[in-house]
């Protein structure tokens, strides 16, 4: 096996060779996938060998270099980086964990020789966030193998995986389905799934996405086994797959961090360069803390989370690490497009681009919303269980928050209600994962980066939790008009009053 310094640095030169030299590839519109030439070049430097274990030809199945290579990727294209995502923590990694051993071996050795690709099925038409709900079903059939059917859409790379894990619920009697969830394991070439309609998806060009009529046979040995039930076998690998998508966003953060970076010092307005003016300093500030916060992410990941360790009891780290990576590229894109100016408004440029293709990464595999609400729940349920109401006595004995909470103890010194609206639990939510962010960056300052990013980093999480803190304790929010189209014409102030 090759050093990883190696096998990086090579992988790095291939993307860089595809995707800087290739104008018709930068510029590929709605619905239209990576060239197979493309594709084929890039797999070609093995990349999923990162998720693979070693005993099948992979590299060990290490954190840091999965995440390095998902960083790599996402430097010169984000599709390219969330495929490489699927593959591996939404296909590999839950086949390494759960799958039967007689059943791994096939798929790696296809995943290694011929460059094969997996995704994930969940989501369903009438079932989005509320997964456990899905409707598509499975039944036993007479030589053991098992019968499934349903709809599934919003899965990434519709019509060209050659491997699946589906999800589905046991069928019973009176055609009633059972609380669990299964996975399922099923080879495309054996037919059975139709599309039957691929999205026109607004970003994320290259990677296909659709409807799919479900109707497939799958050998009894391709089902997943649970080490308890399905539904905790569920979450370790929604888990898993959010605690790495840092691995995804320090590689965009870093290429628009340094896009921005040049075009402020050879911009020129009003006769000095953009880089001067304090505005534009501030959003480069930030745009530096991004990069900081979400390399600090990459390495708590990397420490804590070995890829054959359940995570299904992480649920707050993996919620934090999701919802603040996705909030900081999203805003990232948004900032890098002011900088731009007009020319960042062009479907071609890097800065549109990403504004578009950095949006989704909020929504899949979690709302943040929700997310972010899945957050106060749990640290609330702690605090009950604890029968502490003090939220700053609390954070400055929770693993997560021990270390920041003390930035913050005149601001979070305050008795918290746990019966709190399902909006304020966002609000929350959102603050929690600020302080968790400054614990995970302060212990990145102590492994010897750079000191000046972390404290520049420091200083804007904390100006965030203040003003957050700020929103969370305002209690005037909006009412929401339910008949509000009464008296509310504008045009109507100026209509001729009948004499």
């Amino acid at each position: 096996m090759i050093e990883f310094s190696k096998f990086i640095a090579d992988y790095k030169k291939k993307l860089k060779s595809l995707f800087r030299n290739n104008e018709e590839l930068s510029s590929k519109k709605l619905g239209e996938d990576f060239p197979e030439e493309t594709l084929s070049e890039i797999m070609g430097c093995k990349p999923l060998a990162a998720f693979i274990p070693e005993e099948y030809g992979g590299r060990g199945v290490k954190t840091h270099e999965a995440l390095a290579m998902l960083g790599a990727s996402s430097y010169e294209s984000l599709p390219l980086s969330l495929t490489m995502g699927i593959n591996g923590a939404l296909f590999l990694q839950p086949v390494a964990n759960y799958a039967q051993e007689d059943v791994k071996a096939p798929i790696f050795r296809r995943f290694m020789e011929e460059g094969n690709m997996g995704g994930l099925m969940i989501t369903e038409p009438d079932h989005g966030s509320d997964a456990l709900r899905m409707e598509t079903s499975f039944q036993k059939n007479d030589d053991s193998s098992y019968q499934i059917s349903g709809t599934k859409h919003w899965g990434g790379l519709t019509g060209t995986a050659d491997f699946w894990l589906i999800t589905a619920r046991k069928k019973g009697k009176n055609d009633n389905l059972g609380r669990d969830i299964s996975f399922f394991i099923h080879d495309t070439r054996q037919g059975g799934i139709e599309v039957e309609e691929y999205y026109e998806n607004l970003g994320l060009y290259m990677l296909p996405y659709g409807r799919n009529k479900i109707d497939i046979t799958v050998p009894e040995e391709n089902k997943l086994e649970p080490t308890s039930i399905g539904i905790k076998m569920m979450l370790d690998i929604l888990h898993r797959s959010r605690l790495q998508f840092p691995g995804m966003g320090v590689g965009y953060l870093k290429r628009i961090l340094d896009e921005a970076h040049k075009h402020c010092k050879n911009r020129f307005v009003g006769g000095k360069s953009l880089f001067n003016y304090d505005q534009v300093k501030k959003r480069i500030g930030r745009l530096q803390s991004s990069f900081t916060i979400c390399s600090a992410m990459c390495t708590y990941t990397s420490e804590h989370i070995t890829m054959d360790k359940d995570v299904s009891d992480q649920g707050v780290s993996a919620n934090t690490i999701k919802t603040v990576t996705t909030d900081l590229m999203q805003n990232a894109a948004d900032s890098f497009m002011q900088l731009m100016g007009a020319k960042g408004y062009r479907l071609n440029h890097l800065a549109g681009q990403a504004f578009i293709d950095s949006r989704p990464f909020q929504i899949f595999e979690g709302s943040n919303d929700i997310l972010y609400q899945q957050i106060s729940e749990a640290v609330l349920k702690s605090m009950r269980g604890l029968n502490l109401t003090n939220l700053y006595e609390y954070l400055s004995e929770y693993k997560l928050t021990e270390n920041a909470a003390e930035y913050f103890k005149d601001s979070l010194n305050f008795t918290i209600d746990s019966k709190m609206a399902q909006g304020k639990l966002v609000e929350l939510g959102e603050v929690l994962s600020r302080i968790i962010s400054l614990q995970m960056t302060l212990n990145l300052g102590q492994k010897g980066f750079n000191q000046k990013l972390i404290n520049s980093t420091v200083e804007t999480l904390k100006s965030d939790v203040r003003r957050m803190v700020g929103t969370f304790k305002d209690t005037n929010d909006a009412e929401v008009i339910e008949n509000y189209q009464e008296s509310s014409a504008w045009i109507d102030i100026f209509s001729t009053v009948p004499a």
